[in-house]
């Protein structure tokens, strides 16, 4: 971890929308992980963006790379989720929505379909263990992986979302953006929308991304994940700031990833500032906890003291978030009776 956030952040109850679930894995999992493969010689500074460090967005994705060779099997997965669902619930997170990608390794066994199950198996063991946090799942494209790959990641998203009680909620686009093209993955897209899969895209992550950003816009997606250069000031256009706000989408935010993966020069200049003063909502998140060495107190205590906000802006933010989740309603509500019976010991 980079720094400690205050008490009142890591008490303040708080919603994650944007977490990938390999980037999160902390330096103790990651500990248990390269000792039980000694011979993939792996190092915490390859799994790791530390204090200080910047990559680019590919060496970022290289990053990935390394991790996804440590977690290979279901055991591996199992552990990785239970710790990573455990880590957020002991930094205030009162609810989760985790993305992977679901993926398969020949050399172990593992299929797709078995990745998901096991991340399910986690959410549903840390539940019955008593972990105090909501945990819900969006199964990920990868957009490096093209329109084949898509469909059928789609078809078990669907699959899932009938069979697991609601614990998969939705579709998450992401992998490296500067591959492929949106308009390859539409139909999947439109797919997911249609069977009633929510849509969480990463979308204008980096510069001269205007037509396709238009036409995800288009669908219009249900969350936005960076949207670092929609607005004009960054090479974004109007027409994409008016659809967003039009259409109401909310914005996933994660400063830290953003600075340390080099989109956004320094935390002055985040796009946060942006939404916030136009009153549109956004979300704050980590993105990757694990590569970025940080977590959501952290990253609450950032935007804080670098935008000037006071307690009570603090709080209103992190209650907002729970609107922008895709729990259904009555979860909602029980989330909102949290924050307001918690209230009164965050700010005594």
């Amino acid at each position: 971890m980079d720094n400690e956030a205050d008490v009142f952040y890591r008490e303040l109850p708080k919603v994650e929308l944007h977490a990938h679930l390999n980037g999160s894995v902390s330096v103790r999992t990651m500990e248990k992980l390269i000792t039980r493969k000694p011979h993939l010689g792996i190092d915490h500074n390859m799994t790791a963006i530390r204090s200080g460090q910047r990559r680019t967005l590919d060496e970022c994705f290289q990053v990935f790379k390394v991790i996804h060779q440590l977690v290979d099997t279901e055991e591996d997965i199992l552990m990785v989720a239970k710790d990573v669902i455990s880590e957020f619930a002991a930094d205030g997170v009162k609810y989760l929505e985790l993305r992977s990608t679901p993926r398969e390794e020949p050399n172990t066994g593992l299929t797709k379909r078995r990745y998901v199950e096991t991340v399910i198996r986690a959410i549903r063991q840390c539940k019955e263990e008593g972990v105090d946090i909501d945990v819900r799942f969006l199964v990920a494209v990868d957009r490096r992986n093209g329109t084949e790959v898509a469909m059928e990641t789609v078809k078990l998203a669907e699959e899932f979302m009938l069979s697991t009680d609601g614990l998969v909620v939705g579709l998450d686009l992401s992998g490296d953006p500067t591959v492929g093209h949106g308009k390859d993955l539409l139909p999947a897209l439109q797919k997911a929308k249609n069977c009633g899969l929510k849509l969480a895209l990463h979308l204008s992550e980096v510069p001269a991304q205007l037509e396709e950003s238009e036409l995800l816009l288009n669908l219009p997606p249900d969350r936005i994940g960076h949207g670092t250069f929609l607005h004009p000031k960054v090479g974004g256009s109007q027409n994409l700031v008016d659809k967003v706000v039009k259409n109401n989408i909310p914005l996933e935010l994660c400063l830290t990833s953003n600075v340390k993966g080099q989109t956004v020069s320094c935390y002055s200049k985040h796009h946060f500032q942006y939404w916030y003063e136009l009153g549109h909502p956004s979300v704050i998140c980590t993105d990757d906890k694990g590569v970025f060495c940080t977590d959501l107190s952290q990253e609450y205590q950032l935007a804080a003291s670098t935008f000037g906000l006071s307690r009570d802006a603090v709080w209103k933010l992190s209650q907002r978030a729970i609107d922008c989740t895709f729990a259904p309603e009555t979860l909602k509500q029980q989330l909102k009776q949290r924050w307001r019976e918690l209230q009164p010991q965050v700010f005594q």
